[in-house]
């Protein structure tokens, strides 16, 4: 499922406009981006949780030279399944 699919289909189930369901999805990514920006951690009971991930520098290798290059560090979104979706998905 894509953005617009999800879209279409709160559309449907909420008996919404087509534009008052882009609202809301949009404001629903857009809240979460500014929190994931503050730091801050994103639980969603039964789906699972959005967290930063602070990874560290590192000297890594350039594949085609073989040169040695110094690999900045950098902070990640990261995604933790919640249990009850991956039990869910495995009793598919």
């Amino acid at each position: 499922m894509n953005k617009s699919q999800l879209i279409e289909a709160l559309a449907k189930t909420e008996n919404l406009t087509i534009k008052a369901a882009e609202d809301v999805v949009n404001t629903f990514f857009k809240e979460m981006e500014k929190s994931l920006i503050r730091g801050d951690r994103i639980e969603i009971r039964g789906l699972g949780s959005f967290k930063i991930k602070q990874y560290d520098s590192y000297n890594g290798r350039n594949p085609k030279t073989g040169k040695i290059i110094k690999v900045k560090g950098k902070k990640l979104p990261f995604f933790k399944v919640g249990r009850e979706l991956k039990e869910r998905v495995d009793n598919i």
